[in-house]
Formats: C-alpha cells, structure tokens, sequence
C-alpha cells in the first residue's frame, strides 16, 4: 500500500499543481492530514506565476482551515526540500507543476499516465478525482475519515468540481466517495454559488458565439478559452437546449492537456460512451448517460500521427463516432442466424442473487458495478447474476430456472471473479449499503439453453428487450448473440468473456 511506504520518510511536503483547483487542494490536504496525525514534519504547498484568486477555492481554504502555503518558483529554500516530496492530482516533472528537488519523490494522480520514472507513484487513470483516489487510500489504511476537521467536505468538494457537479461522474469508487463521506452542506452551497466571476461569466458568452455545427448528426463542437471546468458544464447544459442540437462537446486547452465536457439529449448516444470513445488511446473519459467528460494529455495527443489542431480533431472524432456503429433494437429485430455459430454456456460457477430474500418487494435500489449503476425494484421473481467479471445482470426467476442449476452453497466472488471492485446494492430509500456477495449463493450454467452468435466487425448498439432505454455497446471482436429460444433476446457480449463462458455446439 502507497501510504504505509511512504510513512517512513520525514519531513514530508505534499505539493498540488500549479494554479491548483479544488481537487489538487483537498488531495494534498488528505494527505496532510494523514501524515500530521503520524507526528510528521509535513508541509502542504503550490507554487507556479500566481496565487490563489478564485473565490471559492479562497473561502474553501478559509472556511476550512487548510493550511495550504503559496511558495514562488525558485524561492530561497525551495528549488529542493528534504526528505520526501509527494505531488498530487498531477504528475512530477510534468508541465503543470513546478519542478522542486528532493530526496526522494512520490505521485499521487488520477490523469493519464505521463510520467513513468518515479517508482512511488500511485495513479488510477479514468477516477473523477484524486480526492476519490485518497479518500481510498486513508479509509484502506485505518485512517478515520470525518469532518470535523473540515477533511469530508473538502474531499466531496473537490469530487464536485471536478466532475462537473458530479455529472461526470462514471468510476463506482467516485459515486462511494459521493455517498458515503461526511460533509458539511452549507459550506457546499456556500462554495457552489461562489463559483463563477464575470470573467468567466464573459468567457461563456463569447464561446457560444462561435460553434461548429454538423446538421447530419445534430452536434456541435466548441472551443472554451481556459477557465473552471464547471464552466464547460455551464455551456454544454445551455447549447443541449436548442432545438437542433442532441449532442454536443465543449472543450478548453489547460497546461497539460485539454477538458471536456459532454452532453446527449438523445437515448441512442450515451455521453459516458462518447466521452470514452472520444478520449480513446490519448486520456479517459466517462460519466452519465447524459452528461459526461474527460480529459486529453497534450502530450499523447501531439504524438498522434496527425496535424489537427485539437477543434479539428474533436469534431471528426465526433463525425467518426456516428458513422461507426449499428443500431439494433431488439424488440423489433429479425436476427439473421445464417452466419451465426451455435454455442453453449460453460457450466462455471457464478453467483446469483434473489433479491426478494434481501429486501422486500417494491423496494427501490440501485446495484453498483464497474460497468455502471443498475436501477431496479425489488420484485418477487427478481435474480441477479454475478459474473466472471464482477458484471452484473437480472434475470426473471422462470428464465433462470430453464438456464442455471442453483445451490445453496455461498458464491466465493474473489476465487471467480477477476475485479477487485464488489458490487453493492445501495436502498435508495433509506441510503442503506449493502454488498451483493454477502447474499450471493452458487449456480453452473444448465447446458439446457444455448445461443446463436458471431464476432462484430464494427461498433454495435443493442437495446435489449428487458432494456429499451439504454444500449450495450459492442466493439469490433465482441460477440451478438440471439438465444435460440427467442429471437428477440438479443444481447452484446465482451470477447473477454465470450471465450471463457461459451463453448461450440
């Protein structure tokens, strides 16, 4: 664990990125915290040209007590510090963070991978924030996370901004964060509606000036001048409400990369899926159905064998996003099974769940996986199945019978699974937590169901027939498959888990 190696060294100085936001302030001040409670010497520091002048990030420090310290670049004393030097919510060395010497150095990211060199380095690529990636850190290490030392609201505040008031939030570890901290919601509003200046208030009305439109798939692009990401929200939210617009993409260039933000009013464009696809191979991106976001490291991005500028680039990123896949809805789909292969399920074991022994029927939940949030309510015939992945999925007890052979034996979910993340059921009622595999019993496929099923070729959509409203996304070397029984079950399945469950009839 990062954090127990790290503990040996003394004096410690945590530094955020130059210009730091919110995210970059509450990291640094988890950690902070820590390490003061340790009796360590520890200092936590910012440098670059300015100091901090947003007004909310200002009355967060204030409000907070967070003993954050301005230091000028090259300052007497701090072109090099003793013992141990950690950056957070950036990458030492990288462009956005002035270089200080020191002994020894650690990093504690949640960008992409830009700095490779540094062997104590902790970075989770695709998390909304470093605050999601520390606040695990201290709760994996025993430390107590509570707000009585301002701690929980700076971390939930810091999540807040930087996913776009949560609306970009994708990674289950972000919605625990979101759910499960202490914080203090006065101080919230306070920082919230402290958010915008009229420079940026400026900035918004000039960028919806000038927009790039494309009439055949109803999106625009825009570029932003640099400013709070909240503000790419901000316009992205206003630009979805005219009336020829369902999907749009507001960016702007930082020191290290570019921010976006994503927005879909329609059901057959997933703006979680979009951002991902559009951040592909040069960041991460992801979020909510409708509203999402991402970031591109500048210097992935100028490595691409390409001479966009970035305004180009993102719109035919965009373009290619929907001339590349298929819509199927499977409702009213008429599978062609001609050049399709019969297949049966490997009789392996997987967990299942009835949900009406855990909770009583009627009762609203959410199931948390890696894939995403599951919203369902409880019924009488209601199972989920756990898969070899952590995936998760419901299945009517007739259909479930007629496919699995269950037991009463336990389902061990870490000697089947290959994830480390447990699916979670969250009563969304009463807030109660729950973990799926406290309840989870054993079954093996029945062998008495099998599918027909081909390789994909080309991105694919299907809307199932238990879901109408939101697609599976198919990319080229998944499978389609169509369950012989009923041509109308249609469904996507990734080709990592295609070779491991089925097997040629």
């Amino acid at each position: 664990m990062i954090l127990e190696k790290l503990e040996k060294f003394n004096p410690i100085t945590i530094q955020c990125h130059d210009n730091p936001d919110a995210d970059a302030i509450a990291s640094g001040y988890g950690l902070y915290c820590f390490f003061k409670d340790k009796g360590k010497d520890v200092r936590l520091i910012y440098s670059g040209r300015n100091i901090i002048q947003k007004s909310n990030l200002r009355l967060m420090v204030e409000k907070l007590n967070i003993p954050v310290e301005y230091v000028k670049p090259l300052e007497k004393g701090f072109n090099r510090v003793k013992g141990l030097l950690i950056t957070t919510d950036c990458q030492y060395g990288a462009g956005n963070v002035t270089r200080i010497e020191a002994d020894e150095v650690a990093i504690i990211d949640h960008h992409q991978i830009e700095i490779d060199d540094v062997k104590l380095s902790h970075i989770i690529p695709g998390v909304g924030s470093c605050s999601t990636i520390v606040w695990k850190l201290l709760l994996e290490s025993g430390y107590k996370v509570t707000d009585e030392n301002g701690l929980g609201t700076a971390l939930y505040y810091g999540l807040y901004t930087d996913t776009s008031q949560f609306a970009e939030i994708h990674n289950p570890l972000d919605k625990d964060l979101m759910e499960g901290v202490e914080y203090e919601n006065n101080l919230i509003t306070l920082f919230r509606n402290s958010n915008i200046s009229l420079e940026e208030l400026e900035i918004a009305g000039v960028a919806m000036l000038r927009y790039s439109y494309n009439e055949e798939h109803r999106f625009a692009v825009i570029r932003s001048h640099p400013c709070d990401p909240n503000i790419l929200g901000i316009i992205s939210d206003f630009l979805l409400q005219v009336d020829k617009i369902d999907v749009c993409l507001v960016f702007n260039e930082t020191l290290d990369g570019y921010k976006i933000s994503i927005r879909s009013c329609v059901k057959e464009v997933n703006a979680s899926e979009l951002a991902s696809y559009v951040t592909e191979g040069i960041g991460s991106g992801g979020g909510h159905y409708e509203k999402a976001g991402g970031f591109v490291s500048k210097k992935l991005f100028s490595s691409m064998e390409h001479c966009l500028h970035a305004e180009a680039y993102f719109n035919n990123r965009m373009h290619e996003y929907f001339d590349s896949y298929k819509l199927i809805y499977a409702k009213d789909y008429e599978a062609d099974i001609t050049d399709m292969k019969m297949y049966q399920k490997k009789k392996l074991p997987v967990g299942y769940v009835n949900l009406w022994e855990v909770l009583p029927v009627g009762t609203p939940i959410t199931i948390r996986t890696l894939e995403g949030d599951i919203e369902i309510v409880v019924e009488e015939d209601l199972v989920v199945i756990i898969g070899i992945k952590g995936e998760v999925y419901p299945n009517r007890l007739e259909k479930f019978n007629r496919s699995y052979t269950k037991s009463e034996e336990p389902y061990s979910y870490e000697a089947n699974t290959d994830t480390a993340y447990i699916p979670a059921i969250k009563v969304r009622d009463t807030g109660a937590h729950l973990l799926l595999t406290d309840y989870a019993k054993t079954c093996i496929s029945s062998g008495s169901v099998n599918i027909y099923a081909k390789p994909i070729d080309s991105y694919v959509k299907v809307f199932t027939a238990w879901d109408k409203d939101k697609y599976m996304v198919g990319k080229p070397g998944d499978y389609l498959a169509v369950r012989t029984d009923d041509y109308h079950d249609v469904y996507i399945v990734e080709k990592a888990i295609f070779g491991k469950t089925y097997m040629e009839v």
